[in-house]
């Protein structure tokens, strides 16, 4: 197990430092604004984000696969900015798994081993520890165009293991799989990583990913890390708007009131009918009703706060309330479930009194 630092990483495209590393040209791109970032001991850490956050170029960079334009990347405290990534003792699995095709899973997990010039002896035990532990003993013999997807995903982590790293990186490793197929890879994953328990980090843009995986979930926009926490902390207490829309299917609720934002999950506006009799009052413009795996999910317009806002409601079945396209209605949310954000910078702000 080991941890991971970053700090003040930076990492511009199209670029020529000053001597601080702090110059960008004109046109430039800053993948990487000044992440400051660090993982516990055996922890699995999700970067979170949406496409060209940054994430993948982050991750490239502990693994050393990129050199930053700025700042340092540390290993159990022994910064590793300027090694190659063999020497780093971290694996990296990738979206693609990159095995080799004419090999057979035997010849794809040992082939780390074999450029190590390890013994056949000890390469061979390894593998099948390796194979056993994700239970691909019995396709030693077949070559990938023989797999499955969840069965290639499971070599190139066989392949990974067997290096036996301090650190593993997954850059979307579950991305080409059908979403069935990525609910089962996704409970393997977790089983493993706490059965090796070496520290992981894991890139993902799919929020159920990360909040399924993640013990803490760093959520990147802009090259820049917007918060970190355990799921339920980012889920429940978003530190801006950007994560408070980008958690959460349906996002969270935003509605303006007197210069601030007032935040609400979809799950905590209910029917006044349903609610506490100190809620939030919401009236509602219902635009249309959706009835998705037993949750009815509401869509309409809120009124009565100055401006067309759209808002969405998620019913679960045991609420039976009757709600009904083309109809305003009453809704309310419980005022310990409200989150508010400065409307000018986005940032949360402590309880304000409605």
């Amino acid at each position: 197990m080991a941890v991971v630092e970053v700090k003040n990483l930076t990492k511009t495209y199209g670029s020529r430092p000053d001597r601080g590393g702090r110059g960008r040209a004109a046109g430039s791109v800053r993948a990487i604004d000044g992440i400051d970032l660090a993982t516990e001991e055996g922890e699995y850490l999700v970067l979170l984000g949406p496409s060209g956050c940054g994430k993948t170029t982050l991750l490239r960079t502990v693994a050393g696969l990129e050199t930053p334009t700025s700042g340092d990347v540390l290993i159990d405290g022994h910064v590793v900015t300027g090694l190659p990534p063999r020497a780093r003792q971290v694996a990296m699995v990738f979206q693609s798994y990159a095995l080799y095709p004419h090999k057979s899973v035997y010849g794809n997990i040992v082939f780390p081993l074999r450029a190590s010039r390890m013994s056949r002896p000890d390469r061979d035990r390894r593998a099948h520890w390796a194979a056993g532990l994700l239970e691909i003993e019995h396709l030693m013999a077949r070559k990938p165009r023989q797999l499955s997807g969840g069965e290639r995903q499971r070599v190139a982590l066989a392949r990974a293991l067997v290096r036996e790293p301090h650190v593993f990186l997954l850059d979307e490793p579950l991305s080409n799989l059908d979403a069935k197929l990525r609910a089962t890879a996704r409970d393997e994953l977790k089983r493993f990583q706490a059965e090796i328990g070496t520290t992981t980090i894991y890139v993902t843009h799919d929020q159920v990913e990360a909040m399924g995986l993640g013990d803490r979930i760093a959520v990147l926009s802009h090259g820049r890390v917007r918060q970190v926490g355990p799921p339920v902390e980012v889920y429940d207490h978003p530190a801006d708007t950007f994560v408070a829309t980008f958690i959460g299917s349906p996002p969270m609720n935003l509605v303006p009131r007197d210069g601030v934002l007032v935040g609400f999950r979809p799950e905590h506006l209910l029917p006044a009918a349903a609610s506490e009799p100190d809620a939030l009052p919401v009236r509602l413009a219902v635009d249309r009703v959706e009835y998705l795996s037993g949750d009815r999910h509401v869509y309409g317009t809120a009124l009565g706060v100055g401006e067309q806002t759209r808002v969405v409601a998620r019913l679960p079945a045991t609420v039976t309330s009757p709600v009904t396209a083309g109809d305003e209605q009453e809704f309310a949310v419980s005022r310990d479930r409200l989150r508010f954000f400065a409307a000018s910078s986005g940032a949360r702000m402590d309880r304000v009194p409605l």
